[in-house]
């Protein structure tokens, strides 16, 4: 489910993570939202967290666009019919980066956390309710979306950490 919100940095890595986090931080909030910025945070503190954090390594400016790249493709980003919307070119334009070295870079972080698009645990909150990776889960050996379970089987998936809510409580909330 939702990524651990855990945003602790190494002593060590912790000028790099501010100097990229320096770069997405404005960039989100003028071309992106205040979900993203979170999301970017939570991924390069988690990029940094790692032993030996590849974030020691290499410029500023390409991390940081590559890590808007990654959330980005996790969350349809390049897709002109989500909102927000940024071609590729344009967002590594943004960060002054070439497109090639962005997406390598991004391939490295999704092999990293093994992630894929509308991956759960990098999903924008927004999108979660859209997010059918979230609510397909096996129950008795058949994959079903829990969403059309009994109130009690939710209940059970949410306390066991399987889905971030209860649907019903957020729609009458």
């Amino acid at each position: 489910m939702p990524v651990t919100c855990s945003q602790s940095v190494p002593a060590a890595i912790q000028p790099a993570f501010s100097a990229i986090m320096a770069l997405i931080d404005p960039f989100c909030q003028q071309s992106l939202t205040p979900e993203y910025a979170a999301l970017c945070r939570q991924l390069a503190a988690a990029l940094a967290r790692k032993r030996p954090s590849p974030l020691a390594r290499g410029k500023p400016e390409i991390w940081a666009c590559a890590i808007v790249y990654t959330l980005g493709q996790v969350n349809f980003l390049f897709d002109k019919s989500q909102t927000p919307h940024l071609r590729a070119d344009e967002l590594c334009a943004a960060f002054g980066v070439s497109q090639s070295s962005a997406a390598t870079k991004a391939k490295v972080i999704r092999e990293m956390f093994r992630m894929g698009p509308f991956d759960p645990r990098w999903c924008l909150p927004s999108l979660m309710d859209e997010n059918p990776l979230v609510w397909m889960l096996q129950v008795n050996g058949l994959i079903v979306d829990i969403r059309a379970m009994p109130r009690e089987v939710q209940e059970m998936a949410y306390q066991q950490g399987l889905i971030p809510y209860i649907p019903a409580d957020r729609k009458s909330a």
